[in-house]
């Protein structure tokens, strides 16, 4: 089988599928959904510290963002996006170059959380970096350690709506009312110029406080729909957002914090981390090449943040959902697991054709669909169908052992999926025989498959997890802004 280009997002070759089901008819083996377990994965126990050595040994440094569609986003075609998942996707390279690591990766694992929950979840040992637009403060920084700053001299600013009073001073801040997250740097700010009017017998701003899931970017969406009158905002996302929603005002002039510094944040304790990241920021953050570029050449592309509520994307992905809904349920497989093997194989993209024949979301050869016998794969409903179900006919077929947990039963017939349910099942005796686990895919089977067909398997397989922990995360996030898109349209 021809091997496939190791990028970050691949596709699989179609001629496995073809082969697999061809070994099957001649074993007469029945394809078709048997009496079965509900798969998913647990995302619960992935609980640890520990400095660089200890995260190596897990192969994974989980980085908390806020589901923000400036910081981290997953967007209606399933892509991974916003600043901070630039920035630590290019960390998790450089590590790897660094630390010569060849098939057997240190991933940057994406776990989404709520503001109010990233420090919290940092120090319970739920993740080891935030990135997250962390203002550097006295009061942070005794509960974490911060790495060199990423962006230095930020300003917070005031940003009103079009029924906001005008405002020709922070005095005029005295008694109204500003909308402002209660775990952000701009509530700090705001208690600050609070305590100064107290002093000065005036009456204090009234803090209105948002909800703990709501970005920057929601709430400037608010003052924009004129729903609250006057937030407060970093200048420089102030102006990329200015891009989209047209009626706000920033007042550059009204300041209420000066020269604050921007930084990702760690556990105490973590020198060889800090280390790293320090090094990395140097070299990466606002001012050098990275962060001039890159970076800055990111903030002012406003299409996607259009484009991600525009109907035609709202539709199209509303549909997809529903269609993983329905035969996730059907075959009793996490249909965001589903979705994410989906967008592994197209970016979710049913138009996709490979040089190899394969086709659609699912990416199957048109042979396949005609064995799985649920319709023409190249529309969109019968593609999802027939991926799925081969997910689930894998499993029970090859991986219904009581030895298997329900995390490896998925992982292993992932594995299948890319590189043949036989190719797995030799690469598990060889783990075995190498006083390995051959009942477990990550740092046991894995170690077998970088060694013998290189990177490409074991890179799809993280892939997908990497996603689904993704999906997983945000689906909430996701919802409400499929609601909020349609309810405009």
């Amino acid at each position: 089988m021809p091997r496939r280009t190791p990028a970050f997002v691949s596709h699989r070759s179609a001629v496995f599928l073809s082969t697999v089901f061809a070994a099957l008819l001649l074993l007469g083996a029945p394809i078709q959904a048997a009496a079965h377990a509900d798969l998913s994965i647990d995302l619960e126990n992935n609980v640890w510290k520990g400095d660089l050595d200890a995260l190596a040994a897990h192969r994974a440094i989980r980085v908390l963002v806020p589901y923000s569609k400036t910081l981290y986003f997953v967007d209606f075609g399933g892509t991974q996006r916003g600043l901070c998942y630039d920035f630590m996707r290019a960390f998790e390279d450089s590590l790897n170059k660094k630390l010569a690591r060849g098939n057997l990766r240190i991933h940057a694992v994406f776990v989404p959380v709520s503001r109010d929950q990233l420090i919290p979840m940092l120090l319970a040992g739920r993740g080891d970096v935030v990135a997250a637009n962390l203002t550097v403060t006295p009061a942070r920084s005794k509960l974490v350690d911060f790495v060199t700053p990423v962006a230095e001299g930020v300003q917070e600013v005031i940003v009103t709506g079009p029924g906001a009073p005008a405002l020709r001073s922070l005095d005029d801040l005295s008694g109204r009312e500003v909308y402002v997250q209660p775990t952000s740097s701009y509530f700090e700010s705001l208690t600050r110029i609070n305590d100064g009017f107290r002093s000065r017998r005036m009456a204090p701003v009234k803090l209105r406080n948002a909800p703990g899931h709501f970005e920057t970017e929601d709430i400037l969406e608010m003052a924009n729909a004129g729903l609250v009158n006057i937030v407060v905002a970093d200048d420089y996302l102030a102006k990329f957002w200015k891009e989209v929603y047209p009626n706000i005002t920033l007042h550059p002039d009204l300041v209420v914090r000066t020269q604050g510094d921007i930084a990702f944040a760690i556990r105490k304790n973590s020198p060889k981390l800090q280390a790293e990241l320090d090094d990395f920021t140097r070299s990466h953050r606002v001012g050098t090449l990275f962060g001039n570029v890159d970076l800055q050449k990111y903030l002012q592309q406003t299409r996607w943040a259009r484009n991600a509520m525009s109907q035609e994307e709202v539709r199209k992905f509303d549909t997809m959902v529903a269609l993983f809904r329905k035969y996730g349920n059907e075959y009793e497989i996490d249909w965001l697991l589903m979705a994410a093997q989906g967008y592994q194989e197209s970016q979710l993209d049913q138009t996709r054709r490979s040089q190899a024949g394969a086709v659609g979301v699912m990416q199957l050869t048109p042979a396949t669909g005609e064995q799985m016998g649920v319709g023409d794969i190249h529309e969109l409903d019968a593609n999802i169908h027939a991926g799925i179900k081969y997910v689930r006919f894998m499993v029970d077929t090859y991986y219904a052992d009581d030895q298997l947990d329900n995390l490896n039963k998925v992982l292993f017939a992932i594995a299948s999926y890319n590189a043949g349910p036989n190719r797995v099942r030799e690469l598990r005796k060889e783990a075995a025989g190498q006083h390995l686990n051959p009942n477990v895919w990550f740092d046991n089977v894995e170690r077998v498959a970088s060694e013998k067909i290189g990177r490409e398997t074991v890179q799809y397989v993280s892939n997908i997890y990497k996603y689904y922990i993704a999906y997983t995360l945000v689906q909430e996030d996701v919802a409400r802004n499929f609601e909020k898109a349609n309810t405009a349209h």
